[in-house]
């Protein structure tokens, strides 16, 4: 049986319509998901994140510990900031993609969904004599996020505070007598972001509140054009254990000036002296059939890539996926083919985000 986001109830109450997505029953769209993508691209839209992870790394060296293992600069960051960051292994491929908060006393780290053990597990490899402790607080948390341009402003009427616009800085606040924690995201939308964490056991209070303040549930289906529009990886289908991290969009998940860590060499020696095989792209494909995850991107009837996500595009009218294309073939506005049903159906290269 698939996994029940703890606020499962409010979704059913508010009209979901449900789809397994890796082994979670998550909310497709609540109606019109047409409306709930124009939500978040002119005000507010309300997205569940309870089937993401949080770590909390306490102990006098755990900054020091982190930044050692991580592609972002953590050490530098004070109480309040944060930053994006992967885990890769020594041949530079990716092995998690993590949302890092510095808090006075702790760090938390967000995991993507099902991996905060395995990270805490990966983490916990590298310790030896550090100061640090790293705890699972995922059940201990609720996670939502407000998305649009009306975030800040949304979050600031709730609880009298945002968070600074940098992306994931945070500041602590108040819902009522409710602790919550307001974090301003990465833009995986394309539009501005407001993570508000909980405690778990006040989640459905939180929600009911969000709601009541004007932001209406956003699914499954306007979030997937939205994500992929602004050439947002997934983890677990657009980077996993088989990219490498230079093979993404990863500017924001890399320091050039800090200091070693599991398969720096490798992203260096990619970045100064060669180049990678295949990159991400985004594909616009003509017609009104979404291609299946997997299907192959093909030129002249030889394959050059395959589509790791794929959507209706609420923004362009049209079909759209992320692929890895080859690097010869890369070039947006190169004329390809997805083909996938036994037929082949006309795409160009786009580069990422995707105009609109």
């Amino acid at each position: 049986m698939a996994n029940r986001l703890p606020l499962h109830e409010r979704h059913v109450a508010a009209g979901a319509k449900f789809e397994n997505v890796s082994d979670w029953e998550l909310p497709v769209a609540y109606g019109n998901p047409a409306e709930e993508y124009a939500l978040v691209r002119r005000g507010v839209g309300l997205l569940d994140r309870g089937d993401f992870g949080l770590l909390e790394l306490t102990g006098r060296d755990r900054a020091a510990f982190l930044h050692a293992l991580v592609s972002n600069e953590v050490k530098a960051l004070g109480p309040g900031q944060g930053c994006a960051a992967t885990l890769l292994d020594v041949h530079g491929k990716v092995q998690v993609v993590l949302f890092v908060w510095i808090a006075e006393d702790r760090i938390l780290l967000v995991t993507p969904p099902d991996m905060a053990q395995k990270t805490a597990e990966a983490l916990d490899h590298y310790l030896f004599s550090e100061k640090v402790t790293i705890a699972d607080v995922s059940a201990e948390t609720a996670l939502c996020v407000l998305a649009g341009p009306k975030a800040p402003e949304t979050s600031e009427r709730l609880a009298g505070a945002r968070p600074p616009e940098s992306p994931w800085s945070h500041v602590a606040a108040k819902l009522g007598e409710i602790p919550i924690r307001l974090v301003s995201g990465g833009r995986e939308t394309g539009e501005a972001e407001v993570w508000i964490a909980s405690p778990a056991t006040e989640a459905p209070r939180v929600w009911d509140a969000v709601v009541g303040a004007g932001a209406r549930p956003v699914g499954l289906a306007a979030f997937e054009s939205l994500r992929i529009e602004a050439g947002t990886p997934l983890f677990g289908h657009d980077a996993d254990e088989s990219v490498l991290l230079p093979e993404i969009p990863f500017e924001n998940l890399v320091s050039d000036t800090k200091g070693c860590y599991p398969g720096q060499e490798v992203v260096v020696r990619i970045r100064d002296r060669g180049h990678v095989n295949r990159i991400l792209r985004g594909l616009l494909l003509e017609g009104d059939e979404v291609p299946p995850i997997g299907a192959e991107v093909v030129t002249a009837d030889a394959p050059v890539g395959k589509v790791t996500s794929a959507t209706w595009s609420f923004g362009l009218a049209r079909p759209i996926a992320l692929a890895f294309v080859r690097r010869q073939h890369a070039e947006p506005g190169s004329g390809v083919s997805v083909r996938f049903d036994g037929r082949a159906i006309a795409a160009s290269v786009s580069g990422l985000p995707f105009r609109r």
